[in-house]
């Protein structure tokens, strides 16, 4: 396999697995064990999370532009209209939820990633997540953007920050965690994938400088674009399908694919 059919590879992979609630970092992690293959450093890791930024950025354009917008009134035109207020809640309420992943990405980021990267364990949350969404697959909430309190934020924050184990997806975590609260299928959607934006900033503002002293991102830069593509256009597909799916009420389905895919892995390569 040449470099470039790699990295494309692995970028759709990302991509395509990034959105949905099967986990993209397990599935890299199987991917690896399948093919015995080292996965590539962290100006991948870079490239690719920022391309998947910039497809929930454009599919989501409308409701970001609005927020700005509404944000941007509030602090400087001083308007309090009940449109602005629920809009500006809805960002003060994103950040509440950002900072348990935040914080304990930070304090055991490093620990996780030594002691609970193996296949085993992908294996085993694989099957865990399946189970959590088969637990919600028929909730229709009824709370909108206004209706999320700071205790919604909070649990929904910390349903995020299990994410960090991989297996876990983050979308699912937190849209599990949004529905069983009572929150709108729509909008649990909508907030979950508004959490991902401050996560990826921050992850780009912390690791960003390595770009400029990896060799990989010299070497490989033409791989790593070829990956960033691959990466912006799955994960743009990838959203738009599963928001058609949620709007279906279909989660039940990615729960059957969790188990699969997660027993396969605990009997045949954990």
């Amino acid at each position: 396999m040449t470099i470039w059919l790699f990295y494309l590879l692995l970028g759709m992979i990302q991509g395509f697995t990034e959105p949905i609630p099967i986990s993209s970092s397990g599935h890299l992690v199987i991917f690896q064990e399948l093919l015995n293959i080292q996965l590539p450093g962290l100006s991948f890791e870079i490239f690719v999370n920022f391309a998947s930024l910039l497809a929930v950025l454009t599919v989501y354009r409308k409701d970001v532009v609005r927020l700005v917008v509404s944000l941007w009134t509030f602090l400087f035109k001083k308007d309090r209209n009940d449109d602005t207020m629920v809009d500006v809640k809805f960002i003060g309420l994103l950040l509440v939820a950002t900072v348990p992943a935040g914080v304990l990405g930070v304090v055991f980021g490093d620990w996780i990633g030594e002691a609970l990267s193996g296949v085993a364990t992908v294996g085993y949350t694989l099957i865990i997540t399946g189970l959590a969404l088969w637990f919600i697959r028929n909730m229709r909430g009824s709370k909108g953007d206004g209706g999320i309190t700071l205790r919604d934020a909070i649990l929904i924050g910390l349903a995020q920050a299990a994410a960090l184990i991989p297996g876990i997806s983050r979308s699912g975590a937190t849209i599990v965690m949004a529905l069983f609260l009572g929150i709108k299928q729509e909008t649990a959607l909508r907030f979950s994938f508004f959490l991902f934006i401050p996560i990826s900033l921050g992850t780009m503002i912390l690791d960003g400088p390595v770009l400029f002293t990896d060799p990989e991102t010299r070497e490989l830069f033409g791989p790593l674009i070829l990956a960033f593509l691959a990466s912006y256009v799955l994960t743009a597909v990838s959203l738009k399908w599963f928001q058609h799916i949620m709007a279906k009420g279909e989660l039940k389905y990615f729960s059957f694919y969790c188990w699969a895919v997660g027993i396969l892995v605990v009997l045949f390569l954990a």
